[in-house]
């Protein structure tokens, strides 16, 4: 094993920050370290915003369901899917650009996805601690307009930066044999059931926020109410027709 392994394993999710605050240059080296990302043909379809502005971190960790470390975190980054700069760019050279192709989206977020999670582990390298936000979701007009995001261009997550105040445990993730398969995919219902007595065991043994339940419980709110049935329409009017 090396220590990128080791490192990439031992991701937590950190939601308390010391005062300390982030260089500038450690800041800009995150972001060019997450411009190193694959990208779909060099395509580079996202852009960063670093909120600084305080009210509007206190607003958008309302909007994104009371999470109050998006204002307490020593750098929030929103990452948005980009489509803007380069269909522009592409316009500008004589191309009939077609816009709002579902192709479009999923290679506008994967990037994105792509390149925020080189962030995450640079800046975990740097002794830093991370949480994506989905929760801007919740809201996304919202924070568009108070982003001034312009169209095809979309929030797809936060990221709280920090230096750690506390240390969670790292939690189980699924067996490998239920993610790992050869040739043709596979039931994995035994190794679900034996991840749920893992889970439940961590659950109550955790050193902060004990309770009794299991992975497949917790899974039940994400499917059966926080279906964020706006996105569609959402991206719709952002120019991702999804056509």
């Amino acid at each position: 094993m090396n220590d990128v392994i080791d490192l990439l394993k031992s991701h937590r999710s950190i939601r308390k920050f010391s005062d300390r605050a982030i260089p500038q240059e450690l800041l800009v080296e995150l972001i060019q370290a997450g411009q190193g990302a694959a990208t779909s043909s060099h395509v580079q379809a996202y852009s960063v915003i670093h909120v600084k502005n305080a009210a509007n971190r206190e607003l958008i960790a309302e909007l994104a369901g009371g999470q109050g470390y998006v204002a307490s975190c020593a750098a929030f980054l929103v990452f948005c899917a980009d489509m803007k700069r380069p269909t522009e760019a592409s316009e500008r050279t004589g191309a009939k650009v077609v816009r709002g192709m579902t192709e479009q989206l999923l290679v506008a977020t994967v990037d994105t996805a792509l390149m925020a999670q080189n962030v995450a582990v640079a800046a975990e390298s740097e002794g830093l601690g991370i949480c994506y936000i989905g929760g801007i979701r919740n809201n996304p007009q919202e924070i568009s307009d108070l982003l001034r995001l312009p169209k095809h261009v979309y929030p797809v997550f936060g990221m709280c930066l920090g230096y750690p105040d506390h240390a969670p445990e790292v939690k189980p993730r699924l067996p490998v044999e239920a993610i790992l398969k050869e040739d043709y995919y596979t039931e994995d219902a035994a190794q679900v059931e034996a991840f749920d007595t893992t889970m439940r065991a961590y659950y109550q043994a955790r050193s902060s926020s004990n309770k009794e339940t299991d992975w497949s419980h917790n899974l039940k709110p994400l499917f059966d109410n926080k279906l964020r049935p706006h996105m569609r329409d959402f991206l719709i009017k952002r120019g991702f027709e999804m056509k």
